[in-house]
């Protein structure tokens, strides 16, 4: 079935359209914890490394500057314990959403194919499958699922969107020894864009480990990508600044179609990208915000008589009413009720849970707080 003859889904955030209205009436108006987009702003040293780059008259480079690919490299062994990865194997990308979308189609995948997916997952795995012609499947297990033999692609996210799990090494390297073993040639390719906003232990002291880590792939990159976003890290979501990395032979196929078709990180956001990676003191002072808010949030939750499960990592709350059993849109009517606007976990294909976004600003936190807690 073709992209424009109804190969996809609805786009699911228009159904929350009447819970954002009722929200906007509540005394006070509404607080937008639904969609999990940064509102604090741009670092200075990102700003003016986009300004200084600001004439820019010619075709920037689809494959990223040395220079943006080095920093790259420096940031995978500095912050994610991943040394000596080749600079000719970082391809940056228009944001993370465009790649998530398109690799299946990049890869060749059609008809026959099937694309793992985690089971509460980011919508946009389902989609690219289905934009590709091959068939989205969610999976708890995917070690298990691979040898049925018609696997191409996995998808992992870790730190998980919406519910916050974090894979482990033995996991991910469960994945990648299952994929290996394939009598067909099978990508594993990992979303990992909140790998520096891990909470609880041993994540937070020790990092979220990367598909890319050694002590997973035993120092081969073979049919393995690992894809991050600065959106989250730096509050760059309106640059579109990430990349994806790993196997130089796939990142060397992804370029060469991406060359074709255009599909070109803009200069001054190459020159941004590169001052954010190399500057974590903007990293670890967002990170002290999101942990504050974390912080006021789930206490009310809690003492609002809600549980908070998972959420190990990442910008969101994994929330469902303590006793359990309530369909996610009728917690989502509940909230709306108190002028609290989130995303039901319907979304990501978990009736029971809600996703609540820490982005909100912290007198908007506040107010959800006592909200919360006059209820």
């Amino acid at each position: 079935m073709g992209l424009l003859t109804g190969a996809l889904p609805d786009f699911p955030w228009d159904t929350l359209t009447p819970f954002a209205e009722r929200a906007r009436a509540y005394p006070g108006g509404i607080v937008d914890l639904s969609v999990g987009t940064p509102v604090d702003p741009t670092p200075e040293v990102v700003r003016e490394a986009l300004a200084s780059a600001a004439d820019s008259p010619g075709y920037p480079t689809t494959h990223g500057t040395p220079a943006l690919r080095q920093a790259v490299v420096d940031w995978f062994a500095r912050r994610r314990g991943v040394r000596g990865l080749d600079p000719a194997a970082v391809l940056p990308t228009v944001g993370s959403k465009e790649l998530v979308a398109f690799l299946p189609s990049l890869l060749g995948l059609g008809a026959g194919d099937v694309v793992l997916h985690p089971s509460a997952a980011y919508p946009t795995y389902d989609v690219g499958a289905r934009l590709a012609g091959a068939t989205p499947e969610p999976t708890d297990d995917p070690a298990a699922r691979i040898p049925g033999g018609d696997v191409r692609l996995v998808w992992l996210n870790s730190p998980g969107n919406p519910d916050g799990s974090v894979l482990g090494v033995e996991q991910l390297r469960a994945v990648v020894d299952a994929a290996r073993a394939s009598a067909r040639p099978v990508v594993v390719a990992s979303d990992e864009c909140y790998a520096e906003l891990a909470w609880d232990e041993p994540w937070a002291s020790s990092g979220v480990p990367s598909i890319l880590d050694p002590r997973v792939t035993g120092g081969d990159l073979t049919g393995l990508l690992a894809v991050y976003s600065l959106s989250k890290q730096s509050n760059l979501a309106g640059y579109r600044a990430a990349f994806v990395a790993g196997d130089p032979v796939l990142v060397a196929r992804l370029l060469e179609v991406r060359k074709h078709a255009g599909m070109i990180v803009p200069g001054p956001v190459q020159a941004a990208t590169t001052a954010a990676l190399s500057d974590d003191e903007h990293v670890a002072a967002q990170r002290a915000v999101y942990g504050r808010r974390r912080r006021v949030l789930r206490g009310a939750f809690e003492s609002a008589g809600y549980a908070v499960d998972r959420s190990h990592a990442g910008l969101y709350l994994w929330v469902r009413p303590e006793a359990g059993g309530q369909d996610s849109w009728a917690t989502v009517a509940d909230l709306a009720g108190l002028g609290i606007l989130v995303a039901p976990g319907a979304f990501y294909g978990d009736g029971e849970h809600v996703r609540v976004a820490l982005t909100a600003s912290d007198e908007r936190i506040a107010e959800a707080a006592a909200r919360l807690s006059g209820a």
